[in-house]
């Protein structure tokens, strides 16, 4: 099937559409103002905007759902060469168990919130994880291990979208938010790059961030978040576990067990580029190409945002969010002084 897209028109159509706003975005997100919305984002963006012409985005449909799904696992692969874990681990004890307890922590409360709310288990948890750990390719990533439902795989694709899309928003403004704060919050450097990269959901917005403080809070920022990116592939699990027990209350019948293969890569990435003698100009192209096709991905799923979901479905969802992200920002502030 897969080999089938590969050669169709559709696929062709999808990856030069996909490109075209991968590249742009990554062009806009260079420049100094558009830098604290991210590449990433502003790649979705385009997709979105690319709406405006129907008989393209008909004639690649096949091709960018091929393109928003393997393109972001590859991506999500490639991101693992940005994880050094000798840095990691001299960063100590206390930023790991500080991202462990972050995920956690932020995950169960938006998850809880977003319920109460009335919002769908399914986009509960994807907003929830979105937010907990690295935004939209935690998004994509945690979707990998929830199964659609018979005839309901229309509906999963739009929780996606629409958790992307929530995540990439609020950490847009909680990005600005917390650069119109740095001065009255009186952080060390250090402090003020371990709020950012604690608190923030893309890796983009904790790089914007930090980098508005300088070397010191961006390093301390790119840490604290790489930190929480090293605890997508065990939350994957543990949430596909969690959800397949849950559905199997209501749906009878023995399932395979979940296991995010794809991240299985994403680790090996990152052992790879920390023990294998690569260069650092190897290793940035990687990341680079990595940033390339998770934004053609992230534009195959702007190309197909459902705006009238958006609109019903996201609010409630959108505010779970809003306050999870602003206690989570509230406890960053706290724990960067204590503990940094």
């Amino acid at each position: 099937m897969d080999l089938k897209v590969l050669r169709s028109k559709s696929f062709v159509y999808a990856f030069l559409i996909t490109l075209f706003c991968s590249v742009v975005g990554s062009v806009l997100g260079s420049l100094p103002y558009l830098s604290v919305i991210g590449a990433l984002v502003l790649a979705l963006i385009l997709g979105m905007i690319f709406q405006v012409f129907p008989t393209a985005v008909q004639a690649s449909r096949t091709g960018n759902q091929f393109i928003s799904n393997k393109f972001l696992r590859l991506g999500i692969i490639l991101l693992g060469f940005k994880l050094n874990l000798i840095e990691l681990a001299q960063a100590g004890v206390k930023t790991i168990l500080l991202a462990m307890a972050i995920v956690a922590g932020t995950i169960s409360l938006t998850y809880w919130l977003a319920r109460k709310f009335g919002v769908s288990q399914q986009l509960a948890i994807l907003a929830a994880s979105g937010t907990g750990i690295c935004g939209a390719a935690a998004v994509m990533g945690i979707s990998s291990q929830i199964p659609a439902a018979d005839g309901l795989e229309e509906q999963k694709h739009d929780d996606e979208v629409l958790a992307v899309a929530i995540v990439a928003i609020l950490g847009t403004v909680f990005t600005l938010i917390e650069i119109g704060l740095r001065p009255i919050l009186h952080l060390t450097p250090t402090q003020f790059g371990v709020m950012a990269g604690g608190s923030l959901h893309e890796i983009a917005h904790a790089v914007a961030t930090g980098g508005a403080n300088g070397p010191v809070s961006l390093n301390a920022a790119i840490i604290m978040k790489l930190s929480r990116v090293l605890m997508l592939a065990p939350a994957a699990l543990i949430i596909g576990i969690w959800y397949q027990r849950q559905q199997q209350q209501t749906n009878a019948g023995p399932k395979k067990l979940p296991i995010p293969w794809f991240m299985l890569g994403f680790v090996l990435a990152s052992v790879a580029g920390t023990f294998l003698p690569l260069s650092a100009t190897v290793l940035a192209g990687l990341v680079k190409l990595a940033y390339l096709i998770l934004g053609m991905a992230m534009a195959a799923l702007g190309i197909s945002v459902n705006f009238k979901v958006f609109w019903k479905s996201g609010r409630k969802a959108v505010l779970a969010c809003l306050i999870s992200s602003t206690c989570l920002l509230g406890l960053m502030i706290v724990a960067s002084k204590l503990l940094f």
